[in-house]
């Protein structure tokens, strides 16, 4: 499950050519006859024939002994042997995970609490070893985790993932790659927010391999409809994006097309779909794909993702109205001086649908204003703003409900130049009646200025 180059197989690989003293353990009573004798039986077993006809005699004390073991042994050296030990077995027969579901269930204990509780012990190697373990167990087991442990679990994780020089960082993300192959721990994971914590590593500089990992967690996340139907909420497709114009290693291409095509492919709604690919369009993917029809790669799913998403964003391109354009642009959060807003024509025909859906297009504006540092988007924004007033006749009254006309007024103020001059002409549409002055002004003010958008 692990790639050879993580620290904690290559730790693990170091551990496993260690030996522990388990008769100084019994010796000092500190672990039972019985345990003694059966970790020494499974210690020296030579190969897989030999643990195989142990565990079939033993089965009971296979669990039994490796719970005491690690509830009772404090030396971090040993725990971790004992922990590569049974990484090892349950690598060997993922089957052999029902001999501890087996074991809780017989003793009315909890299967999960003896591990969970080990993810907060100070040693690294301890606790992301013991996370392989829980995933296994989740994903192995004909009972799939408990709610309760598995929101502890996946929280754990996500902390993980987030911790600034987390060494083993590809163990963390290795362990959600096999949890989210199952439906049920997808939900899980959405519920507790756990797109949003991949976006933001991801958006943040990482080698191609966590990339790659973070990237098959999104992809495994799409093939549920509904999942795929949301997932550009969390501006998937732009993030995405990015990464694929800068990539260069196959591998994190080939996951990024997979994503994109089960954006396209998975949502039951055929408008989502169109959406998405529109935010594809948008963020300049064709560019991209055209880029990479010109390399040879030997794989032939990316072949075949390339021209499904040719055809697809190139259709969704012809269909496209401009009040669509509008509204992916702004959803992507990249507003930019496009056509369309400039466009008289565009504004007069369109500036009443900001209102739909409970002013949805007008919020992410108002969100832009509130939070975005970017002066070009906060410049297009004031003058989407202003356009919206001036166009629609109740729109001063919703800019003034909705707290727009507050947070332009503060823009007034900004250190950049074009900001502060798409702020006033937005307050100036805000409280001016005649239109046709107000252009002339506006006009005179800009050619004594010598002020020019960008």
């Amino acid at each position: 499950m692990l790639a050879a180059t993580s620290v904690l197989q290559q730790q693990a690989s170091e551990i496993r050519q260690q030996r522990v003293n388990w008769q100084s353990y019994q010796q000092s009573q500190m672990i039972s006859n019985e345990d003694y004798t059966f970790i020494v039986a499974l210690d020296t077993a030579t190969d897989g024939k030999a643990r195989e006809e142990l565990l079939k005699s033993q089965r009971g004390q296979c669990a039994k002994t490796f719970l005491s073991l690690l509830g009772h042994v404090s030396k971090d050296t040993t725990i971790q042997y004992i922990l590569v030990m049974l990484d090892d077995l349950l690598q060997e027969d993922r089957s052999r995970v029902e001999i501890f579901r087996e074991h809780s269930a017989r003793k009315r204990e909890s299967l999960w609490s003896p591990f969970l509780n080990m993810l907060n012990r100070p040693d690294g190697f301890i606790v992301n070893m013991t996370s392989r373990i829980v995933a296994k167990l989740a994903c192995w087991s004909v009972e799939p985790m408990e709610r309760s442990d598995l929101q502890f679990y996946l929280t754990w994780l996500k902390d993980e993932l987030q911790k600034q020089g987390n060494d083993y960082i590809q163990s963390v993300a290795r362990c959600l790659q096999m949890l989210l192959r199952h439906d049920e721990y997808r939900k899980a994971f959405i519920a507790v927010d756990g797109v949003t914590t991949l976006l933001s590593v991801l958006s943040s500089r990482q080698n191609f391999q966590i990339q790659y990992q973070l990237i098959f967690c999104l992809w495994v996340l799409t093939f549920n409809p509904e999942m795929a139907g949301r997932m550009n909420r969390y501006n998937v497709i732009p993030i995405l994006a990015d990464i694929l114009s800068d990539s260069v290693k196959e591998k994190v291409t080939r996951i990024i097309l997979a994503v994109y095509r089960n954006l396209i492919e998975k949502p039951e709604d055929n408008a989502i779909s169109k959406e998405n690919c529109v935010a594809m369009v948008h963020c300049k993917v064709l560019k991209q794909l055209s880029i990479l029809e010109q390399r040879k790669f030997d794989d032939e799913d990316i072949q075949s993702d390339i021209e499904f998403l040719n055809e697809k964003l190139h259709n969704s391109v012809q269909d496209l109205s401009s009040f669509d354009e509008y509204a992916t642009e702004l959803k992507s959060g990249r507003l930019e001086w496009s056509p369309v807003h400039k466009s008289a024509k565009f504004w007069r025909e369109n500036a009443g649908r900001l209102n739909e859906k409970n002013y949805e297009l007008l919020h992410i504006l108002i969100k832009i204003l509130e939070t975005s540092r970017d002066p070009l988007k906060l410049s297009v924004a004031s003058f989407d703003i202003g356009e919206y007033v001036r166009h629609y006749p109740r729109g001063k009254n919703i800019i003034e409900q909705l707290g727009a006309k507050q947070l332009v007024m503060q823009l007034l103020g900004h250190e950049d130049y074009n900001v502060r001059y798409e702020a006033l002409l937005a307050v100036q549409k805000l409280m001016v009646h005649n239109w046709e002055y107000l252009g002339k002004q506006l006009e005179k003010e800009q050619g004594q200025s010598g002020g020019v958008k960008a």
